[in-house]
């Protein structure tokens, strides 16, 4: 295997920096490259059907959990802002992929649903989604990404646990 660019950057810190223990980086380093080159890629999908990945996320989430939510609830689901979820609501609703209604008891409340058209989509999406990340990790048999997702996990349960950013 040949190197990666992690492992570059890493012999030029050893080689200004011989004693330098390089292994959080090179773990950390690889993660955020991972990362970036998924971003990058961009969920094809995704695009096509005219979404970004965080707004396909509050479907996801509205479709999943198979009820209405208030915007807070959807913050939490998705990880995001208050301010985040407000614009991509507001995005969604202007498609008819989202409908919201006010709470009967109080008025700051906002009730948010899928529409028919809404909810087809993702199930049509869904599917199309997994298939294309399926192809992305194609590299990696299926006993290595098992392994690599149960390692990724336990780093993100340990991460959770000292960062913050647990679900409730």
């Amino acid at each position: 295997m040949t190197d990666d660019i992690v492992a570059s950057v890493v012999r030029q810190w050893q080689a200004v920096n011989p004693g330098l223990d390089t292994g959080p980086m090179e773990l950390i380093g690889r993660i955020n490259r991972c990362a970036a080159l998924l971003q990058q890629a961009e969920d094809a999908p995704l695009r096509a059907a005219g979404l970004t990945r965080a707004e396909f996320d509050l479907l996801g989430a509205v479709r999943r959990t198979d009820r209405e939510l208030t915007p807070g609830e959807l913050a939490r689901e998705t990880f995001s802002s208050g301010a985040a979820v407000t614009k991509r609501l507001r995005a969604l609703q202007e498609r008819g992929l989202m409908d919201r209604r006010g709470d009967e008891r109080d008025r700051r409340v906002a009730h948010v649903r899928l529409t028919e058209e809404g909810r087809a989509l993702v199930d049509r999406l869904l599917p199309e989604q997994l298939a294309y990340e399926r192809a992305v990790l194609s590299g990696l048999d299926d006993e290595r990404r098992g392994e690599l997702s149960s390692r990724l996990s336990e780093l993100l349960v340990q991460l959770e646990g000292r960062l913050g950013g647990t679900r409730r």
